[in-house]
């Protein structure tokens, strides 16, 4: 046990002060990053519009439709409210934004083991949920940014799963899918979230909502 990481994997309240320092220190750092990225800076409007998506994406990750037993559940569309970040600002601020929710995850749910663990179960995937940016521009682009980011995400759990949780894989798993069980495992979750998410923005009075709301948060 350290000052920060309790022998159970948890966090102290040390650990808690520090990464809530953290998450703060990053979302500023994010907007000021995003903005030489991009090439403008990041107004006011844009940041706060970042942060409502950072705390909409955290309070709906609380609502779970199911979650299974060794970590992972289907929300309430939580990573749909980074992918829109990214999608009205780009990838390089999605990415950034998406850093920041993956710090707050880790308040929310902390399980250490390792710097590399906490980076990619939580810091790397919820930043690659940013990789939808890229596709901000192009037709249907928030339907393929999305499906994009989920699989960003998903990449790294997956090599988390492979790295630090295989001696997990229940006994009953088929043998013959043991090599695949960290993918299945953690797409199982993460493609049902994203076909119950497509189909809500798919919805014509949604897209059209989330249109509108695109506008809005336009500089």
């Amino acid at each position: 046990m350290s000052i920060f990481v309790t022998a159970d994997g948890g966090l102290t309240t040390a650990g808690y002060g520090l990464f809530v320092f953290m998450a703060f220190a990053a979302l500023i750092a994010a907007g000021a990053i995003a903005g030489k990225v991009s090439g403008r800076k990041m107004t006011a409007k844009a940041l706060a519009y970042c942060a409502l998506g950072i705390a909409l994406a955290e309070v709906t990750s609380y609502i779970k439709v199911f979650a299974l037993p060794f970590g992972g559940s289907v929300t309430l569309f939580s990573m749909l409210f980074i992918v829109l970040i990214a999608n009205w600002y780009g990838a390089g601020t999605g990415i950034l934004v998406g850093f920041v929710y993956g710090i707050l995850q880790f308040i929310q749910e902390p399980y250490f083991l390792s710097v590399l663990q906490v980076c990619c179960d939580y810091l790397l995937a919820f930043a690659a949920l940013g990789l939808a940016g890229f596709f901000y521009k192009k037709k249907h682009g928030l339907v393929i940014g999305y499906i994009v980011g989920v699989l960003g995400r998903g990449v790294f759990n997956a090599l988390a799963g492979y790295l630090f949780w295989m001696e997990y894989m229940p006994e009953n798993f088929p043998k013959s899918l043991a090599a695949l069980y960290p993918v299945i495992y953690n797409f199982s979750f993460l493609l049902a979230e994203a076909v119950l998410t497509l189909i809500v923005i798919n919805i014509p009075a949604v897209r059209n909502a989330l249109n509108r709301v695109r506008i809005m948060a336009a500089d």
